[in-house]
């Protein structure tokens, strides 16, 4: 059944049914002291409130109806799926220069089976959620995303997690040129760098590549769709 979200810059329509909430990043090395967004000198006091909004949402999403979806960023520990040598992911990737730059940190960024790579314990996938690894930015690069979401009829995201304008945004961008609907969840996510980053990121979705929302108005569209 179709129901109206309040969003920005209209609202739109969506059908639970056919609504995914993907989660992004949300793993110790991106939101725990000591993880590789500590080493990198990203300010972690917005996970405070970003992992309890996150988990609010993920009980919304999952009461409502909506399939719910992880995704965790980073590779093998040979490094295979992070690209060949002068690789621009290789190049520019900056967990990758890190663990060149620092042996001792070799192996501990983002590596599958290790701490930095799981998701925060307060976040924890249940039985009908879907974990996605994903080795780029974008959940759509190199996963199987896109095929996921099609077999399940999926043509609305609500996207949430880290970094806003890094892999939220680029998940967003792929979202909408493969002609899903992308929303932004406004309060459930947060930026690597300053305040004005989080603005760039609302603008250029708002503007260009979707919507935004926030965890109230999804949650009091999801109680209609409850209650009709």
């Amino acid at each position: 059944m179709m129901r109206s979200l309040i969003a920005k810059p209209e609202p739109i329509a969506f059908d639970a049914s056919r609504t995914a909430l993907i989660v992004v990043d949300m793993q110790n090395g991106y939101c725990s002291p000591g993880g590789y967004f500590s080493h990198l000198g990203v300010d972690l006091a917005p996970t405070q409130q970003v992992i309890p909004a996150i988990a609010e949402l993920v009980r919304i999403s999952r009461d409502g109806g909506m399939q719910v979806v992880w995704l965790q960023n980073g590779w093998d520990t040979d490094l295979k799926e992070a690209g060949g040598e002068g690789s621009v992911n290789q190049l520019k990737g900056n967990s990758l220069k890190l663990m060149r730059s620092k042996p001792e940190l070799k192996g501990k960024l983002l590596t599958k089976g290790g701490w930095d790579y799981e998701l925060v314990k307060e976040l924890k996938p249940e039985g009908a959620d879907i974990v996605i690894p994903k080795p780029r930015y974008s959940g759509f690069t190199g996963t199987q995303l896109d095929s996921i979401l099609r077999s399940r009829r999926i043509d609305t995201v609500l996207v949430c997690g880290v970094a806003t304008n890094v892999c939220v945004e680029s998940t967003i961008r792929d979202a909408y040129f493969k002609e899903y609907f992308p929303v932004l969840v406004r309060d459930a996510c947060y930026q690597a760098g300053p305040d004005f980053i989080q603005e760039a990121t609302i603008y250029n979705v708002e503007r260009f590549f979707g919507w935004t929302s926030s965890i109230n108005d999804i949650a009091a569209a999801c109680a209609v769709e409850r209650a009709a």
